[in-house]
């Protein structure tokens, strides 16, 4: 099973600020869409509670500590990320992607096989969550620069990397 971590990172690995993202980039936002459309996305109770209602077309693996924890359908919730993975890989799954927060990233990015990322050219003083440091054993398979316009502030580079 693939284990990709996919996120969107400033230049000084910051993503995000109260449980929310850190700038408004829809490219970026529609290449996410795209990306993990039918697959399993597992995230912490936090990053799942940032979203208004569940995202459409994919299965959600809710990593909490509290017990009895609420979900709505097609959403499951877990104690470690470990049994997590355990029930993607029970349901055949070929790639599972890891949508954060920066909990969740540090203790996936040592099993994790493929990094799909969104280098956002700005730095973010002020954040309180980060994407952890990307060492050199990983290597840039592929990489599309996307130019700031009218809907998007940021230059942004989306990059797959490969261990």
């Amino acid at each position: 099973m693939k284990i990709s971590l996919i996120a969107a990172i400033a230049q000084n690995n910051a993503i995000g600020k109260n449980n929310d993202l850190l700038w408004h980039l829809p490219a970026d936002f529609k290449h996410f869409k795209e990306t993990t459309s039918g697959h399993f996305i597992l995230m912490g109770r936090k990053t799942f509670e940032s979203f208004p209602k569940p995202l459409p077309n994919r299965t959600h693996l809710i990593i909490t500590r509290q017990v009895n924890y609420n979900t709505p359908e097609n959403c499951y919730v877990f104690a470690s990320v470990a049994q997590a993975l355990q029930f993607a890989k029970q349901k055949n799954q070929q790639t599972i992607y890891i949508i954060g927060g920066g909990e969740i990233y540090n203790q996936t990015i040592a099993i994790a096989n493929q990094l799909v990322i969104t280098h956002v050219q700005a730095v973010f003083e002020d954040a309180d969550a980060f994407f952890p440091e990307i060492t050199t054993n990983w290597n840039v398979v592929s990489e599309e620069f996307h130019q700031a316009n009218d809907k998007n502030k940021y230059n942004f580079t989306i990059k797959i990397y490969e261990k």
